[in-house]
Formats: structure tokens, C-alpha cells, sequence
């Protein structure tokens, strides 16, 4: 693939190329989605964490961040190897806003607004999909162009989107039932 071709282009060669990395033990995408799930919790403990602390003026709940802080930065760096710029940090907004969407998204199931849960669980997965999207360098940002609402270039005949073509790749490609 050249490098400035955009590899969401051709889905089928993007695919050949993960199952060739997992056979060559390169990649365990199903453990790193196990992975990214737990560092989402994470970060929501550092989060509930810093709450507690402050509801409570409890400053023992603060110094419990550190650790769980230290837990987690080592788990990222396991799925992601090497960044650029702000790339860590993205990622790891990625990852929270993704978990937190899908908890908004489950309480607004539990009182039976399922459009609104549905909108939430999709912008959830979107965010995700992107979190993946990034870190197996799939994506060159530059790349990316609309023509129109949901073409990404003037030969994208699907019009999905960016994030429906992320969505699509990610799901092809990370098979959590794949023991």
C-alpha cells in the first residue's frame, strides 16, 4: 500500500493484513479489546476517584488516582506501541468518552428512551471504532476529504461516512468471540 493512499479504501486488503498479523502472533485484537474495556474502567475509577475525594473532602480518595493512574498508563502502552503528538492523550479521551456514552446510553434504555440510547451507543462505538482506527494506523488524517455529507471522496460510492467506514473496518477486524 502506497503511503499516501488512504486505507480505508480497500477494506478486503486492510482485512488480509490483520488476519496475517494475528497468524504471525503480531496482534491479539480480541485481548486488546478485552484490554481497551478494562483501561476504559480505568479511567473511570480515577474519575469516581476524584468525585469521591471532593464530595466527601476525603483526600485519601485522591492519592488512590495515582496507582490506578500507573495501572492504566502501563496497560495502554501494551496497545499502543508507538504515537505521534497528542495521539496518547486522544486515545485515551477516546476511550472515556466511549465508556461514558455507553453508560448514558444504558441508563437512557433503563427508562425507555431507546432512540435517545441507541444515538448514544452509535456515537460510542463511533468513538471507539476512531480509537482503533488511529492506533492500528489505518487511517492518515490528511486522507480524509468530504465531497458531500457522507462520501469521502468522489469515488466513494457507499457514502458512509468516516466513521461508518471506521465502524465497518473494526468490525471486520476485531472478532472478540476468537479464542
Amino acid at each position: 500500500m502506497e503511503k499516501n493512499q488512504n486505507p480505508i479504501k480497500n477494506i478486503n486488503e486492510f482485512i488480509q493484513k490483520v488476519d496475517e498479523m494475528k497468524k504471525q502472533d503480531k496482534m491479539d485484537l480480541s485481548s486488546d479489546q478485552d484490554l481497551s474495556i478494562a483501561i476504559m474502567n480505568l479511567v473511570s475509577i480515577e474519575e469516581h476517584f476524584f468525585f469521591t475525594g471532593a464530595k466527601l473532602k476525603k483526600t485519601e480518595y485522591y492519592d488512590m488516582i495515582k496507582d490506578v493512574r500507573e495501572m492504566r498508563k502501563e496497560l495502554l502502552q501494551k496497545i499502543i506501541k508507538e504515537y505521534e503528538g497528542e495521539v496518547w492523550c486522544i486515545s485515551k479521551h477516546l476511550l472515556a468518552a466511549s465508556m461514558r456514552l455507553m453508560e448514558v446510553g444504558t441508563k437512557q434504555l433503563g427508562i425507555d428512551k431507546k432512540d435517545e440510547a441507541y444515538d448514544l451507543f452509535n456515537k460510542a462505538y463511533d468513538l471507539y471504532s476512531l480509537f482503533w482506527g488511529i492506533n492500528m494506523k489505518l487511517l492518515n488524517i490528511g486522507d480524509i476529504k468530504k465531497i458531500d455529507e457522507k462520501a469521502l471522496n468522489k469515488k466513494d460510492t457507499e457514502k458512509k461516512g468516516f466513521m461508518g467506514k471506521m465502524n465497518e473496518l473494526v468490525k471486520k477486524a476485531i472478532d472478540c468471540c476468537i479464542e
